[in-house]
């Protein structure tokens, strides 16, 4: 496998530029609408199991970081004030334990997605690691009927296999991605608040996650993996675009699924 941090690094730029496109697009006359539904169109195959592959920020993610610790986030003073009144015991007593585990944070944690079609229109993403399961919508289902909840209310789209290598190619990268597709893109509003990192640090119910889940092969062992490049854009307790990635390897099977509850700490 090639070395996944310029892999990572490749693919956000290419993702930044999808996410610049689809805001100019929805300004300009679309085509005629895909009568097709959303499994049928999917240019790839997300089922299956996949395992996290942390390859960075370790201690962050691996384990609960140190209360205080905020290194790499974008907060401001309200942020740090509400991070350095973190108390897991209170959140555990008050039955919060699972404010670390809502969608922009989850799939940092360490465990498995297993990914499998609801419907034609809806792909489910359940996570092992708290128990959590998230429903991506294709049919547009407004979200103001959906009440506020850790995983929201999830649109999601296929993007344009031009357009995201049109950005591979604007950024002057590529090299070494192997088989690639178009990225599945996914906005999530309606949270309920919870934290970025399991040590306190807040995100606000305003804000909006924006995800882009890249699928490729690699051309040397064969393997399947997805990177998952998330942006969470939130006013009231960040100071700008808070960006990462995480990458997922499909597994032959789901033997290794291990369910465990939400944990405070």
């Amino acid at each position: 496998m090639k070395n996944l941090v310029s892999v990572r690094l490749q693919l956000i730029s290419a993702c930044l530029f999808a996410f610049s496109s689809s805001m100019l697009m929805a300004q300009l006359p679309q085509d005629e609408p895909d009568l097709r539904s959303a499994m049928e169109m999917a240019p790839v195959d997300l089922t299956g199991t996949w395992v996290s592959v942390i390859a960075e920020d370790w201690r962050y993610r691996m384990v609960t970081p140190p209360a205080g610790e905020l290194h790499g986030l974008p907060l401001n003073q309200l942020a740090q004030d509400v991070m350095n009144a973190w108390d897991p015991d209170a959140d555990e007593a008050a039955g919060l334990a699972c404010k670390g585990y809502a969608a922009p944070n989850l799939m940092r944690l360490p465990g498995r997605a297993r990914i499998s079609w609801e419907n034609d229109s809806s792909l489910k993403i359940e996570y092992d690691n708290g128990e959590q399961t998230r429903l991506l919508h294709f049919d547009e289902t407004p979200a103001a009927d959906t009440e506020r909840s850790w995983q929201g209310h999830s649109i999601a789209e296929w993007v344009r296999a031009e357009t995201f290598a049109r950005g591979i190619g604007f950024f002057g990268v590529g090299g070494g991605l192997g088989d690639i597709t178009g990225p599945l893109q996914i906005t999530t509003t309606r949270l309920r608040e919870g934290y970025l990192r399991k040590n306190g640090v807040p995100f606000s119910e305003n804000a909006v996650l924006t995800e882009y889940i890249v699928w490729r092969r690699d051309t040397e062992t064969g393997d399947e993996w997805f990177s998952l490049v998330s942006a969470v854009d939130d006013p009231q307790y960040l100071r700008g675009l808070y960006i990462r990635s995480s990458e997922f390897r499909k597994e032959a099977d789901d033997s290794m699924w291990s369910p465990r509850p939400c944990s405070a700490r």
